[in-house]
């Protein structure tokens, strides 16, 4: 309920405010008081500040006349016409500007600024001046940057001027258009003035944070983006800011949980400029602080921690889950952090979650390959074809044509009126939270942002395609390569005795895939992370110095970027990939397989013919448990147990456990316990299991003696299927053999089902039989198999099926 004593103030400070007061003083403003009223308490910093409120601006158009005038050129609006709509909107603005402010009105603010200027003990302090508009983060109209803000504010005169441009922002060309779209009408949304103390971000950095995984929805993390200097370039997308990943569940208990960290190109900074009319100014970032991160994880978990608070607030507030929309900066000087806005997060809030939305590229991958132009951080997941348009300019906008793919340095809220007629956008700067990413989102379209140089690389007027539906990297390819969208209802499926647990390879789509109806993880491979987001044999960091190879070095050098200490960097890319597969399934059990990569696939590896033996059938030489305590890779093993233990024991993801592939006898898997316990992975210690992959016929005939070393089995069809009939599952020539469905096969894994079940271990598959095959599913329900580990794609029609199979050996 809005103060009816504060309707008629033209002036209200942000302690005199709560949310209740949109109508009077906008969003923004609603939101400032009501964090600076309440949550400064909880130790939340909030500049202060004051409101001039939606009252003072209409007070400005009544008391000036133009509000008439206004009408009249607002009279036959088109906003496709891209001409009329700016000739219309700078007519509007320039009758703001150079409207004469009341007397009254212009003391009361001055009054108002000399007070917050005592108040922080300064003659005339900088200002930030920010525009609020009346309806904006309602559920459906985010308006995000649709008005001015204005930094670095300071004196009466500059003050002034700051607010006439920022009540004529009302009606940019971007705000009519998109007022328009949302059938508001133009005269029933007012807007107010946000006045509020700079922070000295300037000299220190700032940025954007979301409660909530802006890509996916999931809502178990805070999403924090950073980059040197004031906040505007972050938000427009001018740099490719820092990116930081926390998982709330295990910081509430204290764990330092920054699951995800990227180092942004941050090539520019915004800071101070001494000239009064031109109050900032961008300037380059020093080559050593760009391949440093802005922040320090001080700084990130703070931040986290008043994200939850912030977002815990106005879910009580609301009633229902409410995630949220903020930015922050740090203060330079003083070292201090302070929340600057908060909003209502406007996309992923309102997501149907009744139904699991996929796009599969069909377009083989040497064709991929052959026709890839640039990549990028991707945004929405979808896939779209169209013609580039490159456009460098806001004032060339008019030669977009609906339907094409906008390709752009960067844009900001002057572009939204093509964004909206666009099948796709693809920038050269920008992250996750800038504006064209966030407007991509409202707007349900695909977008690739940050790739550098897409602006040169692609071609104006080619056909191309935009693939984001393979996990945070994006993908642009020349012409229009074929694709499908698959919607799977995941409403009202039953639950199974037996569980339904997923396969997770890509780290990257762990958020997305979480939202199927599952039972955990059967099977996480380490394999995918080490080969995408690594790139490097281990070996190779160990021994960085001593390698000769200046091509080689120069790679390793390029990855690493940031790291002295190569192998801390294996270390941490292996930790922040296992970690964002644990928190998506937190607290479920997450199996994950230690890595299996066979000789030839190490050395593939940057750096790795140096270090790996050349064996005519790897397939069945130096892999799984073999590499872990002895040879030289001994020392590579010792980093992924290192990585797994931070993974445990700094982010606080014990629902990961261990899983040793390609264990060939019992010695050898008592030899692997007590390695994995001298690196500091001590089996039962808090809760850590390791799990056996059951894959070779030693494996079952003595899975008796393996089950008194193993806290149990995961059968691996794959290879139990190779090793029983005799044959390389890689071989086309033999492809007709191959059959996980072969009754040795079937009697093999029937015969450990039985004996796990009597000795009251875990009995699991992994494999690919039950996804490929409806009547292998079966067979394993029949057989009473604890979990089956299925391909994401199949879960569904899967749990279907077994449910059936469970219902029918019930009536047996």
């Amino acid at each position: 309920m809005v103060n009816t004593q504060n309707k008629k103030k033209l002036i209200l400070w942000f302690k005199e405010t709560t949310i209740n007061d949109v109508p009077l003083v906008g969003g923004k403003n609603a939101s400032l008081g009501e964090m600076y009223s309440t949550l400064s308490k909880k130790g939340v910093s909030i500049p202060n500040g004051f409101s001039i409120t939606a009252t003072a601006y209409r007070y400005l158009l009544g008391k000036s006349g133009i509000k008439k005038e206004i009408r009249r050129i607002l009279k036959d609006l088109d906003t496709t016409n891209m001409k009329s709509l700016a000739e219309k909107g700078e007519a509007i603005r320039n009758l703001i500007v150079n409207a004469s402010f009341p007397k009254d009105l212009e003391n009361k603010i001055y009054k108002a600024y000399h007070k917050l200027s005592e108040i922080e003990g300064t003659k005339e302090i900088a200002v930030a001046v920010r525009s609020s508009a009346t309806a904006e983060d309602l559920p459906d109209a985010s308006f995000a940057g649709q008005q001015e803000t204005y930094l670095n504010i300071r004196g009466e005169e500059a003050l002034l001027d700051a607010c006439k441009h920022c009540f004529a922002s009302l009606f940019t060309n971007r705000a009519i258009s998109y007022r328009v779209d949302k059938k508001f009408d133009h005269f029933k949304i007012a807007l107010s003035i946000g006045v509020q103390r700079m922070v000295r971000s300037d000299v220190g950095s700032s940025g954007v944070m979301f409660s909530l995984d802006t890509e996916t929805g999931f809502s178990g993390v805070v999403v924090i983006n950073s980059a040197y200097g004031l906040g505007e370039n972050v938000v427009q997308g001018a740099v490719t800011p820092d990116e930081f990943y926390v998982f709330k569940d295990t910081l509430k208990k204290g764990y330092k949980s920054i699951i995800t960290k990227k180092i942004g190109e941050k090539a520019i900074k915004m800071i101070y400029n001494n000239d009064r009319k031109k109050p900032t100014k961008n300037v380059s970032v020093d080559i050593k602080d760009r391949q440093k991160l802005s922040i320090n994880d001080e700084q990130v978990l703070q931040l986290a921690k008043w994200g939850m608070i912030i977002e815990d607030h106005y879910s009580k507030k609301a009633g229902h889950y409410k995630p949220m929309d903020m930015e922050w900066a740090l203060d330079g000087i003083t070292k201090k952090i302070f929340i600057v806005q908060a909003r209502p997060e406007t996309v992923q809030s309102r997501k149907n979650r009744n139904e699991y939305v996929t796009y599969t590229l069909l377009a083989k991958l040497t064709e991929r390959e052959k026709n890839q132009i640039i990549t990028g951080r991707s945004i929405g997941q979808k896939i779209a074809s169209g013609k580039a348009n490159i456009i460098l300019n806001v004032k060339d906008i008019s030669k977009f044509k609906k339907g094409e793919i906008l390709v752009t340095p960067m844009t900001d809220p002057d572009w939204e009126p093509i964004m909206k007629i666009a099948s796709g956008i693809v920038t050269n700067k920008g992250g996750v939270t800038c504006h064209a990413a966030i407007i991509a989102r409202e707007l349900g379209i695909p977008c690739i942002v940050g790739t550098g140089d897409g602006t040169s690389k692609i071609k104006s007027g080619e056909g191309i395609t935009i693939d984001c539906s393979s996990g945070d990297k994006g993908f642009v390819y020349k012409g229009s390569l074929k694709f499908e969208k698959h919607v799977t209802s995941v409403s009202n499926l039953p639950k199974t005795k037996t569980k339904i647990m997923m396969n997770v390879g890509d780290p990257d789509q762990a958020f997305e895939l979480s939202f199927l109806p599952n039972d955990g993880v059967g099977l996480a491979r380490e394999e995918f992370i080490i080969n995408f987001s690594i790139q490097i044999h281990p070996l190779a960091l160990l021994n960085y110095n001593k390698i000769k190879d200046k091509k080689i070095k120069n790679e390793i050098d390029k990855l690493t970027m940031g790291y002295t200490n190569k192998s801390q960097f294996f270390i941490d890319a292996l930790a922040h990939g296992i970690a964002r597969i644990g928190a998506a399934f937190y607290p479920k059990k997450v199996i994950l397989r230690l890595s299996d990569f066979k000789t030839d696939e190490y050395a593939n590896l940057i750096g790795g013919k140096l270090y790996e033996p050349i064996e005519s059938n790897p397939m069945i030489g130096w892999r799984g448990a073999s590499r872990y305590y002895q040879g030289n890779y001994r020392d590579g093993f010792a980093l992924e147990c290192l990585a797994i233990k931070k993974v445990r024991e700094e982010f606080g993801l014990i629902n990961i456990q261990v899983m040793v592939p390609f264990c060939r006898t019992i010695d050898e898997a008592k030899k692997v316990i007590t390695e994995l316990s001298k690196k500091g992975l001590k089996q039962g210690e808090n809760g850590l299991k390791i799990i056996g992959m059951c894959e070779i016929p030693s494996n079952v005939i003595l899975a008796d003696k393996f089950l008194d070393i193993f806290d149990g089995f995961s059968i691996g069809s794959n290879d139990l299927t190779q090793l029983t009939l005799g044959l390389d599952r890689n071989s086309e020539i033999l492809a007709n053999i191959y059959d996980e469905r072969n009754e040795a096969v079937k009697q093999l894994i029937r015969e450990v089902i039985k004996i796990a079940k009597k000795k009251k271990k875990y009995i699991g598959l992994c494999g690919q039989a039950p996804s490929d095959y409806p009547e292998f599913a079966e067979f394993l329900v029949d057989c009473g198999i604890e979990s089956m580990s299925l391909n994401p794609d199949t879960v569904v029609k899967t749990t279907l099926l077994i449910d059936k199979t469970e219902k029918k050996l019930k009536k047996k």
